[in-house]
């Protein structure tokens, strides 16, 4: 049976794309050769990592995306303000803040995991904590690396971009030396 590396997430628009697209060139400006960015064409929330699954799971999964769907009207976010995991002195990922509707954001994606524990998904171990991946730091970066690197996050500011959530995906990953390719299986919309 076919197996594919697979999640689920929020798909952004072009527009906040491009927003990416800059911030990432303002901050490339700095030369760390031990970042690793994420292409801004690639950039997504995601909601739920299912790793690989066999290709003919992917309609029950959409089905239990659908039903966690249901009721839930567009979720309105502010994508903005960056930060890092774990915290600036150990820098091991950057990333882009989401505020708003984050709590209706929050109860989708528990429903989505309660769905999906159901088809033998393991439920999420780490409280779900809403935000855009930017750039992570190999194991090369030393530690006054790292805390620099903190220190350009937490000197660039990222304006607000409302985004209008309507839509949830299934996303295909095929792991490549340039990096994942993502395309998208299916995708359910909220209630209108």
């Amino acid at each position: 049976m076919e197996q594919i590396r697979s999640f689920i997430a929020i798909e952004l628009p072009g527009d906040l794309k491009s927003l990416l697209d800059r911030l990432e060139a303002q901050l490339k400006a700095d030369k760390q050769p031990w970042v690793k960015w994420v292409s801004p064409g690639s950039i997504h929330m995601t909601l739920k990592f299912l790793g690989s699954v066999p290709i003919d799971k992917t309609i029950e999964i959409t089905g239990a995306i659908e039903e966690a769907a249901r009721g839930i009207s567009p979720i309105h976010l502010k994508v903005e303000g960056l930060g890092v995991f774990p915290n600036p002195r150990m820098v091991q990922v950057a990333w882009v803040g989401v505020s708003g509707e984050v709590e209706k954001l929050k109860r989708l994606q528990g429903h989505i995991d309660a769905r999906l524990s159901r088809l033998g998904f393991a439920p999420e171990s780490r409280p779900f904590t809403p935000h855009l991946t930017l750039a992570r730091l190999n194991s090369r970066a030393s530690p006054d690396e790292r805390s620099r690197f903190g220190q350009l996050i937490a000197g660039t500011k990222f304006a607000a971009c409302p985004v209008e959530v309507d839509g949830i995906s299934l996303m295909k990953s095929r792991l490549t030396r340039e990096g994942a390719i993502y395309s998208r299986i299916s995708l359910t919309k909220l209630a209108q």
